[in-house]
């Protein structure tokens, strides 16, 4: 990540030890000392360290709220749907790390805040991209389709191949959900 003011690099720092050591066995005392700073200058900045996740959250999902915000303003188009895909797969490269966090520490998500605000983004999402009269199994597959971009980032990580064709491929694989979905209800 390596972004460039305190509250950044805080946070940046927060998600590097929670994926080293998890979030329940780091203090914010390993975080300051690791940024080489004092906890009074850590706490000047976050009391907590939810209130780091939380921040974390609101910073790198931005770009997946102006999708979600986009997209209600837009017809329910195949168009508009793909174009919602192709927004939300970009949007989640900046999140990776926040999603490597949530992926690594679930019990911990159910329990923080952010845990019931991801729930919310990823219904407001499938709504997006299914039909108000989907039947259940379009509906699924609208959520495969997001599902199948957040795993995605995980699965394929380690495999060999271009970064960029890998990001390709699993949205082409989303898109053929939504697309089939699209297709039956409208069928």
């Amino acid at each position: 990540m390596a972004r460039g003011n305190t509250r950044q690099r805080i946070q940046d720092v927060a998600l590097e030890l929670f994926g080293e050591q998890g979030y329940e066995k780091t203090s914010l005392r390993e975080i300051a000392e690791r940024l080489d700073v004092t906890k009074a200058a850590l706490y000047y900045h976050f009391k907590t360290k939810e209130d780091i996740i939380i921040s974390l959250f609101q910073d790198l999902t931005r770009p997946m709220d102006e999708v979600i915000e986009w997209g209600r303003t837009q017809p329910k188009t195949l168009d508009v749907k793909l174009e919602i895909l192709r927004r939300y797969s970009e949007a989640l490269i900046g999140a990776e790390p926040l999603f490597r966090f949530m992926q690594e520490n679930q019990a911990t998500m159910r329990e923080l805040s952010i845990g019931e605000m991801f729930k919310e983004r990823m219904h407001a999402m499938v709504d997006l991209l299914k039909d108000p009269d989907s039947a259940m199994s379009d509906r699924i597959r609208c959520f495969t389709a997001l599902f199948s971009m957040h795993a995605g980032m995980f699965v394929l990580k380690d495999m060999e191949g271009d970064p960029e064709e890998k990001r390709t491929s699993i949205l082409e694989v989303a898109n053929d959900l939504v697309v089939q979905a699209h297709h039956n209800t409208r069928g």
